[in-house]
């Protein structure tokens, strides 16, 4: 007889995320709190619709057998129309406003603390790429959740083209700047472009994601498009969008919701249900689409991947 034992990320189907409750009721919860780059290069005509994105014939990419789910994903129509893009506005209704972000041309440089720097469009990295399909699941801060199929590709093999120096220990994004079509980048008490950061560890785990697509095709402007990070064993305001720079460098950086409540939002961010938020429990999360809670996980139920990272650390902030 056959014995399975699940990993520790798996959840009954039972509570997979039922498609027809989206197409009855668009949102499921107020927001339980508030949430939640370099200059755009060369910035052009945003793309009029998504089958004029020239990277379209990528997809859909092979999916990596080693990332399943034990779950549903979430239907496409909620994952894409309920998100944090505090660039363009506070709600969750984003999507008509991050149209007007042009995504073509896009150039990612990837400087700092490497031997060989380099600047690529964004079309051209991603025939350099091994690109990948990866179910993973994304926990908000604010509690609530959904199963994402990304595509895309390990962040260790783009930081493998640059050659990071052995005095690089951190890993710094940065968004991109663009206040004439991101509205909510002419609010002066952010403290913009959008910066995110990992350790030179984490950011060689090959857990940490480049997401270039959905759902076997390029993602929409409102998900982070063209390139964002997925970490799924964080809290989601880690997985920075609309990636334009990628630096090594000595230095823990300070992210922006860091800086703005450091006592709320801190580095690391890990996924641990036994340690609220301030103003909130982190112990149960609410998956798009469904009303009935299930149990958060430590790492989001990722620990068999990352737990070995924070060995030593515990002194360390990690579940902030």
């Amino acid at each position: 007889m056959l014995i399975r034992n699940k990993r520790g990320w798996e959840i009954p189907e039972s509570q997979a995320t039922p498609e027809h409750v989206f197409l009855s009721r668009r949102s499921f919860m107020a927001g339980a709190g508030g949430l939640a780059a370099a200059p755009l290069i060369g910035a052009g005509q945003a793309l009029a619709d998504d089958t004029a994105d020239p990277s379209a014939g990528l997809y859909p990419v092979k999916q990596n057998a080693l990332y399943k789910l034990d779950r549903a994903i979430t239907p496409e129509p909620l994952s894409t129309n309920y998100n944090n893009y505090y660039e363009f506005n506070t709600s969750k209704d984003v999507v008509s406003q991050a149209q007007e972000l042009p995504i073509r041309p896009w150039m990612v440089t990837v400087d700092g603390m490497v031997d060989k720097p380099q600047q690529f469009a964004i079309d051209d990295l991603l025939k350099l790429m091994p690109l990948e399909e990866r179910l993973y699941r994304h926990r908000c801060v604010e509690t609530w959740s959904m199963a994402v199929p990304w595509s895309g590709f390990p962040l260790k093999a783009l930081l493998a083209l640059v050659q990071p120096q052995s005095g690089a220990k951190y890993v710094r994004f940065e968004s991109f700047m663009l206040p004439d079509v991101a509205p909510g980048q002419t609010a002066d008490w952010y403290p913009w472009p959008y910066i995110e950061g990992l350790t030179i560890a984490e950011a060689g785990n090959d857990l940490a994601f480049m997401a270039t697509g959905m759902y076997g095709k390029p993602a929409p402007k409102q998900n982070g498009a063209p390139l964002r990070l997925a970490t799924p064993w964080k809290y989601g305001f880690k997985s920075i969008k609309g990636i334009q720079k990628i630096s090594l460098v000595a230095e823990r950086p300070v992210g922006l919701w860091e800086a703005i409540q450091a006592s709320e939002y801190g580095f690391w961010a890990n996924v641990n249900p036994d340690v609220p938020h301030p103003r909130w429990s982190q112990a149960m999360e609410k998956p798009l689409g469904s009303d009935e809670p299930v149990p958060s996980q430590i790492y989001n139920g990722y620990g068999e991947f990352v737990a070995s990272l924070y060995t030593g650390l515990e002194s360390e902030e990690l579940y902030k």
